[in-house]
């Protein structure tokens, strides 16, 4: 009788690393309010001008631009703000026409191309919101606000 040699498959050794480096990184979720921590990681994996999320908590207005760093790209691309306060995007003038949509349509702004022209929010839940720019989501231009307490 011919014995046979169980062979690892590839499959099988990538899906244990991978199940091993989720158990290993799940430590690094605590709450330190980073994007991983709020959940927009992958979200904001593939977000043009994508550099870390920026603390403006403290602040009553927060000033985000549209058709940044070239013009296909929020700046800065993920905020984290108090209750409370008012985010206003303003349009650079780059990159064509532009909006700021929420994923699940809790707000949405008209399109604009001018420079200067602005749409604000005021954020008063906490939470995360993610929107894009509605053209060029494909290409990259998303965003996220983190609200906390």
């Amino acid at each position: 009788m011919e014995r046979y040699r169980r062979r690892t498959s590839r499959r099988a050794v990538l899906a244990a690393v991978g199940t091993a480096g989720l158990v290993l990184g799940a430590g690094c979720l605590s709450g330190d309010g980073d994007a991983a921590a709020s959940g927009n990681d992958e979200w904001l994996e593939g977000a043009n001008n994508y550099d870390g999320v920026v603390d403006r908590t403290g602040e009553s207005t927060v000033t985000v631009a549209v058709g940044a760093a070239g013009g296909l790209a929020f700046d800065p691309v993920a905020v984290r703000i108090d209750a409370g306060t008012e985010v206003v995007w303003e349009w650079t003038g780059e990159g064509g026409q532009h909006d700021v949509t929420e994923e699940s349509g809790r707000f949405e702004s008209d399109l604009h191309r001018e420079s200067g022209a602005t749409f604000s929010h005021r954020f008063e839940e906490m939470g995360t919101y993610r929107y894009v720019c509605t053209p060029h989501q494909a290409s990259g231009m998303r965003g996220a606000v983190d609200v906390v307490e």
